[in-house]
């Protein structure tokens, strides 16, 4: 019976070992180390439960939902080993580098993006970068069709006249924007994100163009028949125009004047991505001027302060940068951000590293 017994309790013990071998062998691996971890913000589903019991007790979690203050972030890092960080506590550079000291080996970001954290620097302190991408795909695409969706019909003029009390009923004359079927969708950036905007197009049988630095066959395949073209060509021949590039030397201002001179005076565009991509002061010029048709925008060049002129278009649909903000996406990215974290300690390759050819 005893025999029995135990039999039963280590085939239990393999099933649970085997149920996610990965997080096992590294919870494993960084209960025998002292390491200091900071994390900068108290992060949705509990960051401290991908730790086991054993894991010393030197971790430090920002307790306050607010982004930490420069002085008080730096004061916390001498000595730590892994850092988890967001986009608010940017620029992570040689300022923190320094501040932590040369045993830090892991920054794990709290985000797909990674524009706040000096990569180079970085690699010269081999220090690993991590970043969380598969948990954000799809409900920025979600937020991408909602501003589409959101612009196209008019939805600022429509919810005002609403919460203004001004609504008298149904009239022949109403106009609330322009239909989406059978319309030419541009996506700019051919990645996971763009992927799936393209993927939620199909409802509207839209014509697909796309720009990415190489083909993308799954996206030129049935039952997309999306077109590789330049920026130039997706601009004029676009009705949406929706961003989903990282941001960086290149892409940066990607969107000016001249690029929304190309545009119809239809046409709109979509801005998940980075605030920098776009050219602020020429978007808000295309918009007085009525150059293109409206803006959707998630995310701002200098969050959290938004341009006060851009409250002034009702054709501008702003949000505050709410992507990947889902109850059950920003409990994932925290999961993914702690794989990094504990994959970094331990020295090995990171799940979810930042690409390699940024």
């Amino acid at each position: 019976m005893l025999r029995s017994k135990s039999y039963f309790l280590l085939t239990v013990l393999i099933l649970d070992l085997r149920s996610n071998p990965g997080v096992t062998r590294r919870r494993r691996e960084i209960d025998k180390m002292n390491s200091k971890i900071v994390i900068t913000y108290p992060l949705p589903g509990d960051p401290k439960r991908f730790l086991s019991d054993a894991y010393p007790s030197d971790v430090w979690i920002n307790p306050v939902e607010e982004i930490l203050p420069r002085n008080t972030l730096l004061k916390h890092l001498p000595g730590v080993e892994g850092l988890v960080v967001t986009p608010g506590d940017g620029p992570i550079n040689d300022e923190v580098f320094e501040a932590a000291g040369p045993q830090l080996k892991v920054v794990s970001c709290y985000s797909v993006g990674f524009d706040y954290v000096d990569i180079a620097s970085a690699t010269k302190n081999q220090i690993a970068v991590g970043i969380t991408p598969d948990a954000t795909t799809e409900p920025t695409a979600d937020i991408a069709w909602l501003l589409i969706l959101g612009v196209e019909r008019k939805l600022n003029q429509a919810i005002n006249i609403i919460r203004d009390r001004r609504w008298i009923g149904i009239a022949p004359g109403d106009q609330y924007g322009h239909r989406l079927a059978g319309k030419t969708l541009f996506i700019v950036g051919g990645g996971r994100i763009g992927a799936a905007v393209a993927r939620r197009s199909l409802g509207w049988q839209m014509k697909i163009l796309y720009l990415a630095q190489s083909d993308k066959p799954e996206l030129e395949s049935p039952p997309y028949f999306a077109k590789r073209v330049t920026l130039k060509e997706g601009l004029q021949q676009a009705d949406i125009v929706s961003l989903h590039v990282p941001l960086n030397a290149q892409t940066h201002h990607m969107i000016g004047s001249d690029e929304l001179e190309l545009m119809k005076n239809s046409a709109i565009i979509i801005n998940t991505a980075r605030g920098g991509i776009i050219n602020e002061r020429d978007l808000i010029d295309a918009l007085r001027h009525e150059k293109i048709g409206g803006a959707g925008l998630d995310v701002f060049d200098n969050e959290p302060n938004i341009n006060p002129e851009l409250y002034g278009f009702d054709n501008c649909l702003m949000l505050p940068h709410i992507g990947t903000a889902t109850v059950e996406d920003r409990k994932w990215m925290t999961q993914m951000a702690m794989e990094n974290l504990i994959a970094g300690i331990a020295a090995k390759p990171l799940p979810y590293p930042v690409p390699n050819n940024q």
